[in-house]
């Protein structure tokens, strides 16, 4: 930018998803600077988990244009925007159920830090060896950084639905994304594993992440996002903090109470 401010990681420009006469996304507009935690809240309906998609390449926009890190990425495959350094969870999170916490977290560790067959077939033993130990030192570094070190043996089916969140979690750490959209993390999570959510999120802005997350649960959001844009009816309709927001007539309208109830 020309005064010198520092061009923001994620910009939506006129972001617009019909399907036939449902306007999901009509016109979405948003900055995401690189570093914030950002929540993206509304109503059911809003049009929060249809932006997710698009900006993730499971749908494509019929409108608009999404910048990250300064290239355009809509509508590209979701394998392109992956390694373009933008990743995401589910509503549920999806981890791979028959093998162990950590094969699932070796699994995400990034080709370039592994060896690929050809490489290790033309790459001296002791270091293929090497560089299998030092992956698994950092996925047992990563399990323990996500409380899951003491079930790093167990199959990934036994998880509860909280513990398979935390896995997602650190799965997204080990490939280190530029940015993870995260839709509804604490969505069947009971009161206990919350607060380890919490701490994995905040672990993954402190690792270097940027977060944008779309939850309900508004007191979990005002106290861990830097600020939050409200949705209502497929467009932006105000962006602050949540504090700030509770005296807006829009959101008040939206939430019918709910907000200046949070």
């Amino acid at each position: 930018m020309d005064d010198g401010t520092p061009a923001p990681l994620l910009e939506v420009r006129g972001l617009r998803k019909h399907f036939g006469g449902v306007k999901a996304v009509d016109g979405c507009d948003f900055e995401v600077g690189a570093g914030e935690m950002v929540g993206l809240i509304g109503p059911n309906g809003a049009g929060k988990s249809t932006v997710v998609e698009l900006l993730s390449g499971l749908l494509k926009p019929d409108a608009g244009t999404v910048l990250f890190d300064g290239r355009e990425i809509q509508g590209l495959p979701p394998h392109r925007i992956f390694a373009s350094g933008l990743s995401r969870c589910f509503q549920l999170a999806k981890p791979w159920p028959r093998l162990s916490v950590l094969e699932n977290l070796l699994i995400a560790i990034p080709p370039e830090g592994k060896d690929t067959i050809w490489r290790a077939l033309l790459t001296p033993p002791s270091r293929v060896r090497a560089a299998e130990r030092a992956a698994r030192e950092r996925a047992l570094a990563v399990a323990e950084q996500y409380r899951l070190h003491p079930l790093r043996n167990d199959y990934a089916y036994t998880l509860s639905g909280g513990q398979r969140r935390l896995l997602e979690f650190a799965r997204i750490a080990l490939a280190r994304p530029k940015l993870a959209l995260l839709d509804e993390p604490m969505a069947g999570v009971n009161p206990v594993l919350q607060v380890e959510i919490e701490r994995g999120i905040r672990n993954l802005v402190e690792d270097g992440t940027t977060v944008l997350l779309i939850e309900h649960n508004l007191g979990f959001v005002e106290r861990i996002c830097d600020r939050v844009i409200v949705m209502v009816e497929g467009r932006v309709a105000a962006t602050g903090s949540l504090a700030e927001l509770r005296d807006n007539p829009i959101v008040q309208d939206a939430y019918l109470g709910v907000v200046g109830a949070a």
